[in-house]
């Protein structure tokens, strides 16, 4: 997978699930991105720069989201702002892969907080 690339797509579905827990920080990134979240200046950047948006576009085939997952999760830092399961790095992942909106996650993680 394209290093840049990868990240590219993947780092807004990381804010949206993190940066829940971390108010403070998503804060600071959304002041940065002169927006009023952080997850919204973020897609605003990605949109003006015409970001990759999905795994996908990249070789990476749904089939690999299992896998991947678990060796994610084998060395996410234990100063990760939220705990992680694999079933979290699933969703992530397939969200990332198909090309989801990740304000819509950040949503649903706000709600479900």
């Amino acid at each position: 997978m394209p290093h840049a690339q990868t990240h590219a797509v993947v780092l807004p579905h990381v804010l949206a699930f993190n940066g829940p827990a971390v108010p403070a920080a998503e804060r600071r990134i959304a002041d940065a991105l002169s927006a009023d979240r952080a997850i919204e200046g973020l897609e605003e950047l990605r949109r003006e720069l015409q970001a990759p948006r999905a795994l996908r576009d990249y070789g990476f085939a749904e089939s690999d989201i299992p896998g991947a997952a678990e060796a994610i999760a084998a060395v996410v830092p234990p100063s990760n702002p939220r705990p992680v399961t694999a079933g979290d790095l699933r969703r992530l992942l397939h969200a990332a892969w198909e090309g989801a909106d990740p304000a819509a996650m950040a949503d649903d993680e706000e709600n479900s907080g």
